[in-house]
């Protein structure tokens, strides 16, 4: 048996998020029935986490197994592209490669960098559409910045996860927030381990409050201490978020 692993880039607009659901198209469900097109046997992959519906990934990485592949692993790559092209996905396999049967995508996992990308000028982009989150008011980086410095650490999150997240501990470490501005586009990178449900859209919108100038760094410390989701701010659109890569 050999364990294969997929890095994997997509753009989530169309899809129903990274998971297999009964209703909807997802990115498991695509690569699986291109795996099982070319394999002639029914695949199960495994990813690094779930992303949501309309989340986009640059690095996005799962891993699956398969007894005697008839092709060599480090081209299994090419071939998925040719099945998933055909089936006009949005989903683009830039390696495979044979791991150790002890690496698990998912628990094997040092670090992951969610990116989200934010438009902040006056008017709208027909070339960013579904890929940034596009606000009009002018954003005070400085206030963001001095904002995030509040939520690195570990902590209790409740106040910046879902309603429906089913973690049973809320506890998670943020390493690092990284704020860059290029023109009009800001680049927020959230850095950790593993993340709560929305957990980073809802730092996001909680960060673009602060740079509305609506709360100090004060009024976040006091959101997160909370834990309270009603105190936080709006759950960032999911289509200005990407995960950008995995460490392992």
């Amino acid at each position: 048996m050999k364990r294969v692993k997929l890095t994997i880039e997509y753009d989530g607009s169309n899809y129903v998020g990274w998971q297999k659901q009964k209703d909807g198209k997802s990115i498991q469900q695509e690569i699986e029935s291109c795996l099982e097109k070319l394999f002639k046997q029914k695949i199960e992959t495994f990813a690094s986490g779930r992303t949501d519906a309309g989340v986009h990934a640059f690095g996005q990485v799962a891993h699956f197994d398969i007894y005697k592949p008839k092709i060599e692993i480090n081209k299994i790559y090419l071939a998925l592209n040719y099945l998933l092209k055909n089936s006009e996905n949005q989903i683009i396999i830039l390696k495979s490669e044979k791991i150790s049967s002890l690496f698990n995508s998912r628990f094997s996992v040092r670090k992951k960098i969610y990116l989200y990308k934010i438009l902040n000028r006056t008017t709208p982009s027909s070339i960013f559409k579904n890929k940034v989150w596009f606000i009009p008011q002018k954003l005070n980086i400085e206030k963001m910045k001095q904002s995030s410095k509040i939520l690195i650490g570990n902590f209790d999150f409740s106040a910046f996860r879902s309603i429906n997240c089913q973690a049973e501990n809320p506890k998670r470490s943020i390493k690092d927030i990284k704020i860059l501005k290029k023109n009009n586009l800001i680049e927020i990178r959230v850095i950790g381990k593993s993340f709560l449900h929305n957990q980073v859209r809802i730092i996001v919108g909680t960060l673009v409050n602060s740079g509305l100038e609506k709360w100090d760094e004060k009024e976040v410390k006091k959101i997160l201490h909370s834990r309270d989701r009603r105190n936080a701010g709006p759950t960032a659109p999911a289509h200005g978020l990407y995960l950008e890569k995995i460490m392992y």
